[in-house]
Order: structure tokens, then sequence, then C-alpha cells
């Protein structure tokens, strides 16, 4: 059957399934027909039975019996098997059955050798008993089957030539039909085959017909968009990190190169510290392209999962997190210009992972500091709605405010791409890889949130919006 191919087991199959139920019907048939033609051969009978048995009962029975000639024999016998009386062409001396087979009380039918009677094949015999008290009789009717046997033989006759032909003719008709229909199936491996041959993108070719395979080709034509996206991403992120990687190597190399050259002149602290800081910078950027990589993961097998729930390996601890402790320990890393912290009126807890809710709070208050004048103030709000944001009674609200230049409304989602900087002109010592705000953007969404930003006039506003968790999950003991 595998060897059949799906257009050839599914032929197969319809063609046995359709032979069978031939097969089942041709034989309810001729049995309907042999029963039907049967009760036919006996109504008959007895009607001419009765016809007889009335005029044996008013003493009135002609001789020969008024019956047509042909296949019907009709006899009159009495109590000893005497034959009283017989149609034209019936034995006037031999009963059709035997004396000891005839029942002078009930009617009865049975079949006897058409020998017996003079016809071919078998014969239908039945009785009915008239006559009178003293005098019983039995009107015997004898009926060929030959008739009704012809009649048979030809239905079989037409079945058995008629259900081959019928199933050649419809294994053919599905053959065609069902390779009609799996056409557009081989045109979608047809096309397949020829996307994986190339190295661009392409579509697989789409039936006009809207039906299932229709919907397959449209579905997976949107999955092989989604891929080519996926693989644009990725060779633009490799092709930016690679770049990212290479510039501290080559300072490095160039430090050491110089310092090679000028051998005991060489001022070994500054060049110390200089590694140093290509170093940290290269360790920062290999750690934000790692939790990305994990984050991209994270955000393809699920959400943040349950509170209080401690991940195993691999996986993320999640649990309640005040928000504004959070934020203090956050700003406290930052001594110079002073991270002012507004905190809400109580405590504001939320659930996920407290690590990477820390390195958002950090990345968004680093930027902030990087780029402000003299302030950056934290606020912590529950959930009273943000001047450019609906409330939602079930979320919390970070506000990061600073004082700097701000960012322009067309770039204020670009920024959120990775290793996007809106100036490529400032020292990359002092400056960022451009992943901040990406991975802000994805922990954000990680723990079901949302990020934004907003003028504060001056400076710049950056909005963080995550879920509130009910006060009665807050307490670690419950």
């Amino acid at each position: 059957m595998p060897a059949l191919g799906l257009r050839g087991r599914l032929t197969l199959v319809s063609v046995l399934g359709l032979a069978v139920g031939l097969a089942v019907g041709g034989l309810a048939l001729l049995g309907a027909l042999g029963h039907v033609l049967q009760r036919s051969v006996d109504d008959e009978a007895f009607r001419t039975a009765d016809a007889v048995a009335l005029l044996a009962a008013e003493d009135a029975l002609p001789d020969p019996l008024p019956v047509a000639a042909g296949q019907v024999r009709v006899q009159v016998v009495d109590a000893r098997g005497r034959v009283r009386a017989a149609s034209i062409d019936a034995d006037r001396l031999v009963p059709m059955l035997p004396a000891d087979r005839i029942d002078h009380d009930t009617r009865q039918r049975t079949f006897v050798r058409g020998e017996r009677l003079g016809l071919p094949g078998r014969v239908r015999v039945v009785s009915v008993p008239t006559g009178t008290p003293s005098e019983p009789l039995t009107v015997l009717v004898g009926r060929s089957m030959t008739d009704v046997t012809r009649s048979a033989q030809v239905v079989q006759l037409v079945l058995l030539a008629g259900i081959p032909l019928l199933v050649v003719v419809i294994g053919g008709v599905t053959w065609r039909v069902v390779g009609a229909t799996l056409r557009p199936v081989e045109a979608l491996r047809s096309g397949a085959e020829e996307i994986t041959g190339r190295a661009g993108g392409g579509r697989l070719p789409v039936p006009a017909s809207h039906d299932e395979i229709h919907r397959l080709a449209v579905t997976l034509n949107d999955m092989l968009a989604r891929l080519e996206a996926a693989r644009a991403r990725q060779r633009a992120f490799l092709a930016d990190a690679a770049h990212e990687l290479r510039s501290p190597l080559t300072n490095m190399r160039t430090e050491l190169e110089v310092a090679g050259r000028l051998g005991e002149r060489t001022d070994w602290p500054v060049v110390a510290g200089d590694l140093l800081a290509d170093t940290e910078r290269l360790s920062r950027l290999v750690d934000d392209l790692l939790l990305l990589a994990r984050l991209d993961e994270a955000g393809n097998t699920g959400g943040t999962g349950a509170p209080g729930r401690v991940a195993g390996r691999g996986r993320r601890a999640t649990g309640p997190v005040e928000l504004t402790a959070l934020t203090r320990a956050v700003a406290a890393r930052f001594p110079s210009p002073p991270v002012r912290v507004v905190p809400a009126s109580g405590p504001r807890w939320t659930v996920g992972d407290p690590d990477e809710l820390h390195r958002v709070l950090t990345n968004l208050i680093d930027n902030a500091v990087r780029h402000c004048r003299s302030t950056v103030v934290v606020e912590v709000i529950g959930p009273d709605p943000a001047p450019d944001v609906t409330s939602d009674p079930d979320t919390h609200l970070v506000t990061v405010t600073d004082d700097g230049p701000g960012i322009p409304p067309a770039d204020r989602e670009r920024v959120f791409d990775r290793f996007t900087r809106l100036d490529d002109a400032r020292d990359r010592d002092a400056g960022g890889a451009g992943l901040g705000l990406a991975i802000v953007r994805e922990l954000v969404r990680l723990h079901h949130g949302t990020v934004w930003l907003a003028d504060a006039g001056p400076g710049l506003r950056v909005s963080v919006r995550l879920p509130a968790l009910p006060d009665q999950e807050t307490d670690p003991e419950s």
C-alpha cells in the first residue's frame, strides 16, 4: 500500500469500497427479487386454489377444471388420495403430493420435483382444504418456477456483467478526480522544492479554489514570510553584532601594537586601563547578546509562569516583586547625578523575575543618567493613568524622566530596535551598543507589559506598565 502513493491508495480504497458495496447490494437485490417473485407465485396459486375450492364446496366441479393450460396444474383429491377432478393437462391418477404429505385441515405450500407433474425444474404446490365434513376434499395447485428462475438468472447475469464494468469505470473516474484534487498539492511540493533549491525567498502557488488546500497554501506562504523576515533579522543582527564586537577588539589590538612598538616607553598602567575598559565593554556586549538570545527563546516557548514558582534549570524564576523597593535599590547605584525616586502611596506588587525587572530599571535609569542635564526622576504610580495613556486598574506604572535633549517622535519606535543609536558620533566608551532599550522591550513584553516614550517638556519620559498582583497574593507566607 505505501508504494502505491497517495493517489493510488485513495483510488484503491474507493474502488474496493465501491466493489464491496455493489456486491452486497447485488446480493440483497437478488434476495429481494426472489422473495417478491416467490410471493407472487404463491398468491397466484392460492387465488386459483380458492376459486376451485369454492366450486368444490358448492358441489359444482366441472370436468375438466377450468384452468388455463401451460405452467399450472390443478387437482382435487379426497381423503384417500384419489383424484376427484383435474385440469385438462393434470394427471388424473397420481396426485401432485403423496397422500401422507397432504394436510386436509390447513393451507400449506411446498416444493416438488417437476417430473412428478410433467413440468421442467421445481414446482410450487399449494393446498387448500374444502368439501364437507363428511367428505373432505383438498385442492392442489402446482405452478412451475421456471419463469421465476429465469428472471432471477437474467438479473444475476446483468449484475455479474455490470458490476465489474461499473467498478472499472468508477475506478478510472476516481483516479482522474483524485489526480485533479492532488494537483495543487504537487504544485505546492514543486514550489517548496524550488524555494529550497535557491538562496532567496519565494512563495508557493495558491490554488484558485477556496478549499483546504487554498488555506494550506496561504498558511505556508505566511510561514515562509515569517521565516524570511526572521532570517533577515538574524542576518542584520549577526552583521551588527560582528561590527560591535570588532570595534573593541580593534581598539585592543591597536593599543597592544602601539605599546609593543614603543617598548620600554609604554605607559603600561594607562594601556592596562584602556584594555580593561575595552574588555568591560566587550563583556557587556556579549552579556547583552546572550540575554537577547535567551529572551528570544523564552518568547517562543511561553510566558512568565505562575507567581511564586521557582523555575528549574534553563527556566525563569518568577514571584512577587515590590516595585518601589526595587526602584530605590537600582537608583542607589547612580550617585551622580542623583536619581530622585517618587514612591507610590503604598506598596506596588507585580509578578515576575526580580533580576529581569532589575535589568529593566537599570537600563532605563542608565540611559537617563547618560543623557540628562541635571535631573533624573523615577516615579512609581498605582492604577492612576499617566497623562498620555488610558487608566487600567490592574496595572502599575513606572516612569523614568530626564531633562536631556529627548528623542524626536519619528525615532521613538526605532530606538527599540537592536543596535540603534541616534548619535553615532558620540564617544563609544560613554555610549552603548544600542541594545539597552531592545532588552527593555523584550523583558517587559515577557512580563506581559508595555513600554513607550513620551515628551517630558523638556526631556524624555519612558513609561513601563506592568500587571498588578492582587493584595491577597503579595504575602510570601500565603
